[in-house]
């Protein structure tokens, strides 16, 4: 496989690429400063050489002096052949001596040590500089994974806290007073929501409970002829508005999280709510059994929990066929619910948790809402857990809620 730079670089940590920035812009403007000073020494020792020509002696005339020195010298060679042989002047006596290949090898291996040692030390500064680029970018970006701690551990339940970020008025400051005005925004949000919530639900209620008890006292029996039709209509329509309202109310107080939390014995709320809908069950000739292998007790809110249950063995009933079975095991931490039913197609099962969504008229039926799998999805992850389901072989379906 081809390795990409780009992709390993985008894959890299904010900071590991910042010191490494660091440690490239060293080592760029390290080897630049040191071709720098190799070319100005190479220039300057070749300008010292030229400058060489000969070297001039003082002696007494006199041929003994020159013959002696001549015997212990090499005569110069020169290779262009223009300069005149060495002799004796009324000046004194001038001597030239070939000291070019001694000056370029001195010269070459000068200029060897000194790149060579160059290089190891811009090496170990490089990586000291990239050492200290990870130091300095840990410090610099401090502030920000505060930041990011203190935003992991708001929610809905904790909007009062802000990151309050102290220091100079810089970039960073002005991100972490960005946040707090969101925040600011998110709570006044999210208080108006629960009055709205708690509001609702006696604003709805009682003119709902009104209409009802005017029903059944206004049109008690006896009654003409057609009345006593109408009047169960009437009745019909009450009680399913008042579940709409109720099961919109519970979804909007799940999606709140929990205020409270205590203790809950799931299995034996399991066994109860499948007492309180075996009615259900036999009308609709179907068979419930609740398995456990152990008791399970999990934290959280009893009454989300007890919905939670009672929305999941209810549809488990409710979307089944005559003789068919549904089967409630908790074992471990984890609660499933299997059904036998109509066939349910793997791609449209994300549509079963959203609010209102429905698959076909024969699974729906003439009852229901379409709210009670986003009501088991809602509670769920209330309890930091979430509802995951599968089609069931040869129909059905099983849902699964696993509880930490």
């Amino acid at each position: 496989m081809r390795l990409n730079p780009r992709a390993l670089l985008r894959s890299m940590p904010f900071r590991a690429r910042l010191a490494l920035a660091f440690s490239t812009l060293f080592l760029l403007t390290g080897a630049a400063l040191l071709t720098f000073v190799v070319l100005l020494a190479r220039y300057g020792t070749a300008r010292q050489v030229e400058a060489i020509e000969i070297t001039k002696i003082d002696a007494p005339s006199g041929s003994d002096f020159s013959s002696e020195f001549s015997s212990g010298y090499a005569q110069p060679t020169d290779p262009q052949g223009t300069l005149p042989p060495p002799g004796t002047t009324g000046d004194g006596i001038a001597f030239v001596r070939q000291i070019d290949q001694t000056v370029q090898a001195v010269q070459d291996t000068a200029l060897r040590q000194m790149l060579l040692w160059s290089a190891v030390g811009l090496l170990v500064t490089t990586l000291m500089a990239g050492l200290l680029g990870w130091w300095l970018a840990g410090r610099a970006l401090r502030p920000v994974a505060a930041m990011t701690e203190t935003t992991r551990r708001i929610s809905e339940h904790n909007l009062h806290q802000r990151l309050a970020l102290t220091g100079p008025d810089d970039e960073l400051h002005r991100l972490a007073d960005t946040f707090d005005t969101m925040l600011d925004r998110l709570e006044k949000s999210f208080e108006s929501q629960r009055r709205f919530v708690a509001n609702a639900s006696h604003e709805l209620r009682t003119p709902l409970a009104v209409q009802r008890t005017s029903l059944e006292v206004g049109l008690a029996d006896p009654l003409p002829d057609g009345l006593a039709e109408v009047r169960e209509d009437l009745l019909a329509a009450n009680r399913e508005a008042e579940q709409l309202i109720t099961a919109l109310l519970l979804l909007a107080r799940s999606d709140r999280g929990l205020e409270e939390t205590e203790t809950v014995d799931l299995s034996a709320a399991t066994r109860l709510v499948a007492a309180e809908l075996a009615p259900q069950a036999e009308e609709g000739q179907v068979d419930v059994a609740v398995a456990s292998d152990r008791p399970l007790t999990v934290l959280g809110d009893p009454l989300l929990l007890r919905h939670l249950l009672t929305n999941l063995i209810r549809n488990a009933i409710q979307y089944n066929h005559p003789g068919g079975r549904v089967r409630v095991r908790l074992e471990g931490h984890t609660l499933t619910v299997t059904n036998t039913g109509p066939t349910v197609p793997a791609d449209r099962i994300p549509d079963l948790f959203e609010p209102f969504r429905r698959l076909t008229q024969d699974r729906v039926g003439t009852t229901g809402h379409g709210l009670g799998l986003a009501i088991v999805r809602s509670i769920a992850e209330a309890h930091g857990t979430e509802a995951t389901a599968e089609p069931g072989r040869p129909g059905g379906l099983t849902v699964t809620v696993r509880f930490p």
